[in-house]
């Protein structure tokens, strides 16, 4: 997620194509169902006019997305206020194999619409974007990538346009809040170059999963290291407006995790995951001045030798609901992640949290979740408070409760509030903040 920015009106969707020659089928390539990792609904749960959408599918493609729509309101902060920001997404994904090409190769693009007004940017100025797709408003290119999945689906190699956030630093426990942080978390959100490969910048890269059976699993990526450009010195939503520039001029981001999945098969299944990064060459960090912290022009940044981070996860059943297929019941998930790099803004962060699914009679896809964030702040001479001495600010801290109605296959709702402490780390002009929301996705 990038860092908050004040949304205006924005234009109307694009189409993006590509046209591949066909090839001989690898003999190492294994009958693989295409698929990316961004909750793509089927095409039986999906609006099919003249049942387009069907004869695709049959010649190897599926196109869908979703609307997404939200309102906030806010006590605290910097002002009062009450916003609406919505995104439309559009992916198109095909399994070339049935095209005629290679057999195990997959191909994937998609495209974001994005519109509205940020509650996080106008009234509130904390480092947490109360939404995750809070984003400048635009219509832009996401990833465009090729996936070969080879040796049984043991080994699969992702390159093109890629987002790290899409695969990297998940828990499915955090996936069930609204706000920025649970996923790409504040730490590299602000570390890294840009914010790094993630909503809504893309940059060019490759990543190799290798799956050694049910149980472990490994992800390396390298990604350029700076998705907006080595001579961005502005937000870096406007150096790539269209996500179309394709950069290669930045020193590598390595990224890497492992994963152990336990006990799947028996009533508390349970992920644990450890990972890192290491952002190469020589950058500044993201200097930032007055409320809210929005990037600023080279005002007094620091440069950085190259950054690194290591990070864990665990997901954990803590009780499962009796005689539901699905697990269902009470899920623990916590997340710590450290950069223990002197000149970075934030060194240490970590959340946790708890959800309930399948609790209600007849509800059973429904969950309420309970979450706690917490980013420790270093570095405060990066920030120009309009005061001398600063005001010291170390910590900023959110707690959220989400309710996920599915009302039908295809619709869900979620009522959601937020309560933020110290935004920004406590800067004066921004009190800490209470905020009500409600978001509304509708697949198609």
């Amino acid at each position: 997620m990038k860092k908050p920015v004040i949304l205006k009106a924005a234009f109307p969707s694009v189409v993006f194509a590509i046209c591949l020659s066909p090839l001989a089928d690898p003999a190492f390539a294994a009958d693989a169902e295409c698929s990316s990792d961004s909750g793509i609904p089927s095409v039986v749960e999906s609006i099919d006019v003249g049942h387009m959408r069907e004869s695709l599918a049959d010649a190897g493609f599926v196109v869908g997305g979703f609307y997404l729509g939200e309102t906030f309101t806010n006590d605290g902060g910097i002002q009062q206020g009450t916003t609406y920001d919505g995104v439309l997404w559009t992916y198109l994904l095909g399994d070339l194999h049935k095209a005629g090409l290679w057999k195990g190769l997959c191909f994937y693009a998609d495209a974001y619409q994005i519109h509205g007004q940020s509650i996080t940017a106008d009234d509130i100025g904390s480092f947490a974007a109360v939404s995750s797709y809070e984003a400048l408003p635009s219509t832009r290119l996401s990833e465009l990538w090729l996936e070969q999945h080879m040796f049984n689906d043991h080994l699969t190699v992702r390159f093109g346009q890629l987002t790290a956030d899409t695969e990297f630093l998940l828990s499915s426990g955090a996936g069930n809040f609204l706000n920025s942080t649970w996923g790409w978390a504040t730490l590299p959100d602000f570390a890294l170059p840009g914010g790094g490969p993630s909503y809504p910048l893309a940059t060019p890269g490759v990543r190799i999963a290798l799956k050694a059976d049910d149980k472990w699993s490994l992800m390396l990526g390298a990604y350029n290291g700076d998705p907006a450009g080595a001579r961005c010195t502005g937000n870096p939503q406007v150096c790539d407006d269209n996500g179309l520039d394709f950069r290669f001029d930045s020193p590598p981001l390595l990224m890497a995790e492992g994963s152990y999945k336990y006990n799947q098969d028996g009533r508390l299944p349970g992920t644990v995951k450890i990972g890192g990064w290491n952002q190469f060459g020589r950058f500044h960090d993201q200097p930032f001045d007055l409320v809210p912290p929005t990037i600023a022009t080279t005002v007094n940044s620091v440069a950085i030798e190259s950054n690194w981070a290591i990070y864990g996860i665990i997901d954990q059943f803590f009780w499962r609901a009796p005689g539901i297929r699905d697990p269902k019941g009470i899920s623990l998930f916590g997340r710590v992640i450290a950069s223990p790099m002197e000149p970075a803004l934030i060194d240490f962060y970590t959340d946790g949290g708890v959800a309930f699914s399948g609790m209600i009679p007849h509800r059973a896809t429904d969950i309420l979740a309970f979450g706690f964030a917490y980013t420790s702040i270093t570095n405060l001479h990066n920030f120009h408070l309009g005061s001398s001495p600063p005001s010291a600010r170390t910590y900023e801290a959110l707690f959220e409760i989400c309710y996920t109605a599915q009302l039908r296959a295809d619709w869900t709702l979620q009522p959601d509030f937020q309560y933020i402490w110290q935004p920004a780390g406590g800067v004066t002009k921004s009190s800490n903040a209470a905020v009500w929301g409600l978001r509304t996705i509708i697949n198609f």
